[in-house]
């Protein structure tokens, strides 16, 4: 089992304005797999409350796994990969390239999508679209591989090969 949080990026949800269903939608996929919630949170489209989040998530509230949803598009207040990248160590651009590549299948506007990944110590941090839809096409393609990211950045992990038939 690993921990979790989930951070809404959406001025509106965080006004209070709109009902948060992308995180909802989070804590559905999430619910497959062994993993539990610890924090969740909305906060609006700024990039340094973002990034104190992240940071206080990963290092002091010590979770496994953050994965936000919002601020991964085109507009001036879309501000979340900057705030990832800024708190990051390492990028881990297989996520954000597989979840591009499911959302191609679906949609050509999925090469507007901005969302990065990385690691902050033994935190992984994965950013998702801000809609449902999104969210579910985007986080069920890489929902396999978190166990095994957290056990390898917990020194914990074997080998990547997929096992034998």
């Amino acid at each position: 089992m690993f921990t979790a949080g989930i951070l809404t990026i959406s001025n509106k949800g965080w006004r209070g304005e709109r009902q948060d269903t992308s995180g909802e939608a989070i804590h559905e996929i999430l619910s497959r797999i062994d993993v539990r919630i610890m924090n969740y949170e909305i906060v609006p489209d700024e990039k340094e409350l973002i990034a104190q989040k992240l940071i206080k998530w990963a290092d002091e509230d010590d979770l496994d796994v953050v994965i936000t949803t919002g601020g991964t598009g085109l507009s001036p207040t879309d501000v979340t990969p900057e705030a990832t990248l800024s708190v990051v160590d390492r990028t881990v651009p297989g996520f954000a390239e597989a979840m591009r590549a499911e959302s191609l299948k679906k949609t050509p506007m999925g090469v507007l999508s901005r969302a990065v990944a990385g690691t902050r110590g033994d935190c992984l941090i994965i950013n998702l679209p801000g809609s449902p839809r999104a969210v579910r096409e985007c986080l069920e393609p890489i929902l396999p591989a978190l166990p095994h990211a957290v056990e390898t950045l917990k020194g914990q992990g074997g080998e990547c090969a997929a096992p034998e038939p």
